[in-house]
């Protein structure tokens, strides 16, 4: 993995493990374990697991971080290597593993063979997010515009309320509604 400078935005570490089809179960309960591990490293955030459909050996997982730097140190830590080298025997392929940051993940397949999605569903998934929080965001903030008026003038308001939106799109909902809807999303 080529090093890159660390970011101060948080990041996602995307894997993805080919298993061998009789050692699912074992991988399993050692993917429990990793997961353990890994929340145990400061800025941990959470993980996601794409699991295979019936009869297919692909997982694909996200585990993400505050920053790009607590991502790298959990890659590059003992404890990790230590994981990785005991589920080696259990994959049909070496991991594959790539860490990204910001909205250039949102829509990125975890398998680098894997297709995008079409641009339509694209568009549609955050066409509807980023409407229905125009319609919930701005009423909220009317509450503290009442509270705060200064913050309630015109083009303060509107940056106020276009950051909370782009931030609840970026770190909150994006990451968490893609892996939701990755079967839709990924189908051609």
């Amino acid at each position: 993995m080529a090093k890159q400078p660390p970011t101060t935005t948080g990041a996602s570490i995307l894997i993805h493990h080919q298993v061998v089809p009789d050692a699912m179960a074992h991988y399993e309960g050692w993917l429990a374990d990793i997961i353990q591990a890994a929340a145990e490293f400061p800025g941990h955030q959470g993980v996601t697991i794409v699991k295979p459909a019936k009869g297919q050996h692909h997982y694909e997982i996200a585990v993400r971080f505050s920053s790009e730097a607590d991502a790298r140190r959990w890659l590059e830590s003992q404890v990790r290597q230590q994981l990785i080298a005991e589920v080696a025997p259990l994959l049909q392929l070496p991991e594959n593993v790539r860490v990204s940051t910001g909205i250039d993940q949102w829509f990125q397949p975890l398998d680098s063979d894997a297709p995008h999605p079409v641009r339509w569903k694209q568009w549609l998934v955050t066409t509807l997010v980023i409407c229905l929080l125009t319609m919930l965001v701005p009423p909220v903030l009317q509450l503290l515009f009442k509270l705060a008026p200064a913050l309630g003038i015109w083009g303060l308001r509107h940056l106020l309320s276009a950051a909370v939106i782009v931030g609840l799109v970026v770190y909150l909902i994006m990451p968490r509604l893609v892996p939701l809807l990755a079967g839709w999303l990924f189908k051609r």
